[in-house]
């Protein structure tokens, strides 16, 4: 029976030098070779540079002017214009406008009005001062009046010898009458003036011919 010739056997030594894994350790798994890194991928680890920066306003060139304020429109009146009398009105019955009108006055002093600046009217019966003055004689109560130094009480009826003064406070104690009305707005229409009218808002909105 002829003999099958036998494949003829590679020597180990023409098989190249054999790795044998150490023992208890495994054969390295090959990772992938990565990709170019972008410059907006951040490095592992690092959190990289983000995104620019704009440049700050004083790095840019020609920086465009803001545009000119528009002038007020002509006819209307500003917020520095005081050339009526500023006008305030505090309700209070007919029985407590001399009281509002005396609580008024406090408020005005304590907030630095000097007392020769006020006037205080009544269009009903007199003030408890002005009737306590009056007991002495009308010159001695007038003088007072001319000297300017303190607050002074009179009747509309005789607001028109009354001195200007800058505020005036009238106490609507009574009727308001033509008189009495004329005697307000006389002073609505007074430059710089500071008019406080203390009674019922309706009687005196009617007499003044505007609203409050």
């Amino acid at each position: 029976m002829p003999l099958i010739p036998e494949e003829p056997q590679i020597p180990e030594s023409a098989q190249g030098p054999r790795v044998t894994p150490a023992a208890g350790r495994t054969a390295p798994t090959p990772r992938p070779v990565p990709g170019p890194r972008s410059a907006a991928t951040p490095r592992p680890g690092s959190p990289g540079r983000g995104p620019a920066r704009p440049a700050p306003p004083a790095q840019r060139p020609h920086p465009t002017p803001a545009p000119p304020a528009a002038p007020a429109p002509a006819g209307r009146t500003l917020p520095e214009d005081r050339s009526a009398a500023q006008f305030q009105v505090i309700p209070a019955p007919a029985d407590g406008a001399v009281d509002a009108a005396d609580e008024a006055v406090d408020l005005l002093l304590d907030s630095g009005r000097a007392p020769g600046d006020i006037l205080v009217l009544t269009t009903g019966g007199q003030h408890p001062w002005a009737s306590h003055e009056l007991s002495f004689g009308e010159t001695a109560y007038w003088a007072q009046q001319d000297a300017g130094d303190d607050v002074f009480f009179a009747g509309t009826a005789s607001a028109g010898r009354c001195a200007a003064r800058p505020v005036v406070i009238v106490a609507v104690n009574g009727e308001l009458d033509d008189t009495a009305a004329r005697a307000l707005s006389d002073v609505r229409e007074r430059e710089g003036a500071l008019l406080v009218v203390c009674g019922d808002p309706q009687k005196i909105n009617s007499a003044l011919g505007a609203g409050v």
